[in-house]
C-alpha cells in the first residue's frame, strides 16, 4: 500500500475549523480587510484545532533542520505533511489559503513545542519586548 493513501476520516479537518477565516481571505479580494483581524482569525482556528497560536512558542526552540524543512514546503509536500501527522489542509476550493502556518503549528506539535512552560516564556518575552518600546508604560494581557 502507498505511503501517501490516508483514511480521510482519520483526518483533523482543519478547514472545518477555518470557515470564517476563509471567508476573510475571500472578502480581502474585494475590499481591504485589516491584517490583525485575519491574524486573529489565524489564532482562533490554531486555538480550535491545538488550543495554542504561533505566538505561544518561539521560533528559536526549532533546530536549523526544522526551519530548512518549513522553507523548503510547497502546497504538495505541505499536504502529505500535514497527512502524515493527522491534519487534512484541504477545503472545498482546494489548499487553505494558511498551510504554511498550519504547517508551522503542526510541526511544533509534532516536537513537543506546544506546552505551557512554552507559552509562559513566549509571553513573557513579548510583554518585554513591548515594554522596552518607547512611549509604552504598561501591557494589558488577557489570559
Amino acid at each position: 500500500m502507498s505511503t501517501i493513501a490516508f483514511d480521510q476520516f482519520a483526518l483533523t479537518r482543519i478547514a472545518d475549523f477555518a470557515r470564517s477565516l476563509s471567508r476573510l481571505h475571500q472578502a480581502s479580494r474585494r475590499q481591504l480587510i485589516d491584517d490583525d483581524q485575519i491574524d486573529r482569525e489565524f489564532n482562533a482556528v490554531c486555538m480550535s484545532v491545538w488550543g495554542y497560536t504561533t505566538d505561544d512558542f518561539s521560533d528559536h526552540l526549532f533546530a536549523d533542520e526544522d526551519h530548512a524543512f518549513l522553507d523548503s514546503l510547497d502546497e504538495a509536500h505541505a499536504r502529505i505533511f500535514a497527512a502524515q501527522q493527522g491534519y487534512d489542509l484541504v477545503d472545498d476550493n482546494g489548499m487553505l489559503t494558511d498551510w504554511w502556518g498550519y504547517c508551522w503549528m503542526i510541526l511544533a506539535e509534532k516536537r513537543g513545542l506546544l506546552t505551557p512552560e512554552n507559552r509562559a516564556a513566549a509571553r513573557a518575552a513579548i510583554e518585554e519586548k513591548y515594554l522596552t518600546a518607547p512611549n509604552v508604560i504598561g501591557v494589558i494581557v488577557g489570559r
